[in-house]
């Protein structure tokens, strides 16, 4: 009945946990939630006060579809003043978040037969659109004893002749590693030696903890300009995931055939939420600051908290929101066998939802967002120890 392509697809586990967690908060239960990968943080002010002012001045109609040109130069002058790159709003396309930019990229790139190389643990988005453009994941496993950090050497080794692009994603969602400026370098070099793209998944840039090299941008466009892509999202740092704003930095001519792919799909992002878009990525930047301490001392917190048990070992993450501990020395043949089996009966027994390594090509961790309040996090800490207690 469906197109086969389906078959090779399969649905996100996080938002199967969040309908989880929702139907069970609708039943009354008392539920503390640890799925979401969003901001709990408001909108800032002078972002939605730039949306409201679109309505008011009826800017509610059809744009151009890469976007409207003052927000396309925006983003080419954020991206010179953070990373010191040259772009021009020809090379630069607005998209419905950052799925939306990957997917243009996969549609515009892979064919039937392609292999496209990322690594894990993984977004899982990232190698369901490579397989709905028809082509093949290529997956290099990262390991926690190396806090998984990618490394370039497997990267390289993963390649062959059939390599269509190669995939980062910094900082990583669910791990929150980095990915080393020298790593990126070396794969940059192998791919323009081969003519292989370079995608680059940089939705939680702005989401780093400590004053480390990371100008991935740079990096690439000193080595590797014509064939790298950069996708970036308005979501995470200025706490907009609904207003729905993602984009790419690409050689014009990809990106004219990403705008082709757009005006024959979604056509423009939401008008209104450009005017808020550019209000964020032009204004002041305090908000994005006062959101990166809080998180700080929120995964500070949790991390310790949830190590104190010798059953839980986490690597400390660099940047984005989550924390992904490795559970294994809670489980057992006996017992609860997998990280999908651990969810379902915290989830059960404690109402704590986490979102299960599996979905991550990860077993035996769970991934915990801490986008959430220093209370929640306290209490689910509580509950997730007393858990792992009746385990021991």
């Amino acid at each position: 009945m469906f197109a086969q392509r389906l078959a090779q697809v399969s649905a996100s586990a996080t938002l199967k946990v969040a309908a989880e967690a929702e139907r069970l908060r609708r039943a009354g239960v008392d539920v503390v939630d640890f799925s979401a990968g969003e901001p709990d943080f408001p909108t800032p002010e002078h972002v939605k006060e730039a949306g409201k002012a679109a309505i008011d001045a009826n800017f509610t109609r059809y744009t151009v579809a890469a976007g409207i040109p003052e927000l396309r130069d925006a983003i080419c002058a954020r991206y010179a003043r953070d990373y010191g790159i040259d772009v021009t709003a020809a090379e630069v396309l607005l998209t419905a978040g950052g799925k939306q930019a990957l997917f243009n990229s996969a549609l515009a790139l892979f064919d039937q037969g392609d292999e496209v190389i990322t690594h894990a643990p993984y977004w899982p988005t990232i190698p369901e659109q490579v397989k709905l453009a028809g082509a093949k994941p290529v997956i290099v496993p990262t390991r926690s004893t190396d806090g998984f950090t990618v490394d370039a050497d497997a990267m390289v080794g993963a390649i062959t002749s059939r390599t269509k692009a190669i995939i980062i994603n910094s900082p990583c969602n669910p791990t929150g590693a980095l990915v080393d400026e020298g790593a990126v370098a070396a794969i940059a070099d192998a791919a323009a030696a081969r003519g292989i793209w370079v995608i680059v998944d940089l939705c939680y840039e702005q989401l780093i903890y400590e004053a480390v090299p990371h100008n991935l941008p740079k990096v690439l466009f000193d080595r590797h300009r014509d064939r790298t892509i950069l996708a970036g999202s308005a979501s995470k740092a200025y706490a907009m995931t609904g207003w729905r704003c993602g984009w790419t930095i690409a050689p014009k001519a990809l990106t004219s055939a990403f705008n082709v792919i757009q005006g024959q799909t979604t056509s423009n992002i939401t008008s209104i939420t450009q005017k808020a878009a550019l209000a964020a990525i032009s204004g002041p930047q305090d908000g994005v600051t006062l959101m990166l301490n809080e998180y700080r001392v929120r995964r500070d917190n949790i991390h310790a908290w949830l190590t104190a048990h010798p059953g839980i070992q986490c690597v400390k993450p660099k940047g984005a929101f989550y924390l992904f501990p490795d559970i294994s020395g809670l489980l057992s043949p006996d017992g609860l066998k997998t990280s999908t089996d651990f969810a379902q009966a915290l989830l059960e027994k404690e109402h704590v939802v986490v979102t299960p390594g599996e979905g991550f090509d990860a077993p035996g961790y769970v991934r915990i967002s801490y986008a959430t309040s220093m209370e929640a996090l306290r209490e689910g800490a509580t509950r997730i120890l007393r858990f792992a207690e009746s385990l021991t």
